[in-house]
C-alpha cells in the first residue's frame, strides 16, 4: 500500500497491510535520536505522515506589530511574540514557556474589537494546491491544519479571563471565537477545493478527568463553530476526513464530535480514557490516531512494554481492519529513551496482515 492508500483505509475502517504509525519529537529528543541513529528520526523511521500547505498571504504582507501589548518584556532576551501576538517567556526549561496574553487587562469590548487578529481573507491557495498535488504524486495523503479556535482565543485573552468571559460576558468570548472561526472556514474551504484528504482541527478542551467546563457550555459555544467549519469543507468535498485533537478526557462529547462530522480522534489519551471503552462507545464512527501514552509507557516503560502496548491496542481495537493509527499521544519529550522509540517502530513493522 502507498501511504495515501493506507491512510484512507485506516480512516474508512478498511483493511490495512500493516498498522499505520507516526511520531513527533521535541527538539532536544530529536537531537538525541539523531546522534544515536545517524540521521534525523523523521528520515530514519518510515512514518505514515501526510503533508500540505496553508493559504499564502499576498506579496508585501506585513504582520501586525504586537510589541505595544508587551512593552514591559521587550528588553528580556528570553521573551518572544508569536504570530497571534501572544508573549512567551522562556524560563530555561526546554521548549516550555510562560504565556503572556496581550488582552489580559482588557476592560472594554472595544479593546477586543480593535485587537489585530490577522484575517486570511483573499489569501492565495496556489501553494496549497501545488503541495497537495506533490503529496499525491509522492503516494502520500494531503493533510493541512486549519487552525485552533478556543486555544487561540484564550491565549490572546488570558486563560482565566476567557473562562470568566464565557460565564459573565459571553459576547466577549464569542467575538474572538468568531474571528478565528472565519479564518478556519476559509482554510477548510480552500483545502477541500484543492483535494486534500484530511483537514486537521482541534482545541485542548479537557483535563485528565473531564472537560474544562460543562459539556453544555462546549455544545453552546464551540460545537456550532466547528460544525460550521466542517460543513463548509464538506459542501465542497463530501468525503474529506476531519481529524480533531484534544488532550484529556473528552468522553462526554464523543457523540457531539461524531455528529458534526469528526472522523478521526486524536490522541485518545489512555491515561484519561480507555481506548477500548471509547471504541465500544463509538464503533466505526470514529477512527483513532494515538493511544500510546506519553505520560506513561513512552517515558517510563521499557522497550518490551512499548512493544506490548502496541500489540495490545492493535489486537484489542482490531487495527489491521482499519480505524487505528498508532502514535504517541503528544510529541515525545526529552526523557523518552531512544530504545523505546526504536521499539515502537519495530513493533509496528511486525504488526501486519
Amino acid at each position: 500500500m502507498t501511504k495515501r492508500e493506507r491512510f484512507l483505509a485506516f480512516a474508512n475502517f478498511e483493511p490495512v497491510d500493516r498498522i499505520p504509525r507516526h511520531a513527533g519529537y521535541v527538539g532536544s529528543l530529536t537531537e538525541k535520536l539523531t546522534a544515536a541513529l545517524g540521521k534525523s528520526p523523521y528520515d530514519f523511521f518510515d512514518s505514515d505522515s501526510g503533508y500540505g500547505a496553508g493559504l499564502t498571504p499576498p506579496e508585501g504582507f506585513q504582520a501586525p506589530d504586537y510589541r505595544a501589548y508587551h512593552a514591559e518584556w521587550l528588553d528580556d532576551p528570553n521573551f518572544s511574540i508569536d504570530g497571534n501576538g501572544c508573549g512567551h517567556l522562556n524560563h530555561g526549561f526546554y521548549h516550555f514557556t510562560e504565556y503572556i496574553s496581550p488582552l489580559r487587562h482588557a476592560e472594554r469590548v472595544e479593546e477586543l474589537e480593535a485587537y489585530p487578529i490577522v484575517s486570511n481573507a483573499g489569501w492565495s491557495d496556489a501553494r496549497m494546491r501545488q503541495v497537495a498535488d506533490e503529496a499525491h504524486a509522492a503516494g502520500t495523503y494531503a493533510d493541512v491544519f486549519v487552525g485552533h479556535m478556543y486555544e487561540n482565543a484564550w491565549q490572546v485573552r488570558g486563560y482565566e479571563e476567557f473562562l470568566m468571559d464565557l460565564l459573565t460576558q459571553r459576547e466577549w468570548a464569542e467575538l474572538l471565537l468568531d474571528r478565528y472561526c472565519d479564518n478556519n472556514v476559509r482554510t477548510a474551504e480552500a483545502a477541500a477545493r484543492a483535494g486534500y484528504d484530511v483537514i486537521r482541527t482541534g482545541d485542548d478542551v479537557a483535563n485528565q478527568n473531564a472537560l474544562m467546563f460543562q459539556p453544555d457550555l462546549w455544545r453552546e459555544v464551540m460545537k456550532p463553530r466547528w460544525a460550521k467549519v466542517i460543513a463548509a469543507a464538506r459542501a465542497i468535498k463530501p468525503d474529506i476526513h476531519v481529524w480533531y485533537h484534544s488532550d484529556g478526557n473528552v468522553f462526554d462529547i464523543l457523540d457531539d464530535l461524531i455528529e458534526i462530522g469528526i472522523t478521526i480522534l486524536n490522541p485518545v489519551q489512555p491515561e484519561c480514557m480507555d481506548p477500548v471503552e471509547v471504541r465500544r462507545r463509538c464503533g466505526k464512527r470514529l477512527a483513532f490516531d494515538g493511544c500510546m501514552g506519553t505520560q506513561t509507557v513512552f517515558p517510563f516503560g521499557s522497550a518490551d512494554e512499548v512493544r506490548r502496548m502496541a500489540r495490545y491496542y492493535t489486537e484489542a481495537l482490531d487495527g489491521l481492519n482499519g480505524g487505528l493509527m498508532l502514535s504517541p499521544t503528544h510529541v515525545l519529550e526529552p526523557e523518552v529513551p531512544v530504545e523505546n522509540v526504536v521499539a515502537f517502530f519495530e513493533e509496528c513493522d511486525r504488526l501486519r496482515r
